[in-house]
């Protein structure tokens, strides 16, 4: 009797939780752009790939909007 109540209060607490955990990433207040771009700035080797990166991803995303604009 008493594994029949603890299973039901386990079933319960999983079906009120969302699924997300609560840690430090999910509160952190800079987008991954802004990360991106501190990351690119620092010393850090291999630092400056993210920032070519960024700049190979900002053309491609600027092409695709001329792109779009021009046609029907």
């Amino acid at each position: 009797m008493h594994v029949r109540s603890l299973i039901i209060v386990l079933v319960l607490l999983a079906a009120c939780s969302d699924g997300k955990s609560a840690n430090s990433a999910d509160r952190d207040s800079l987008t991954e752009r802004q990360r991106d771009s501190i990351l690119a700035k620092s010393r850090i080797p291999g630092a400056s790939g993210v920032g070519s990166a960024m700049r190979a991803a900002d053309s491609t995303s600027a092409r695709i909007r001329a792109t779009d604009s021009v046609s029907p």
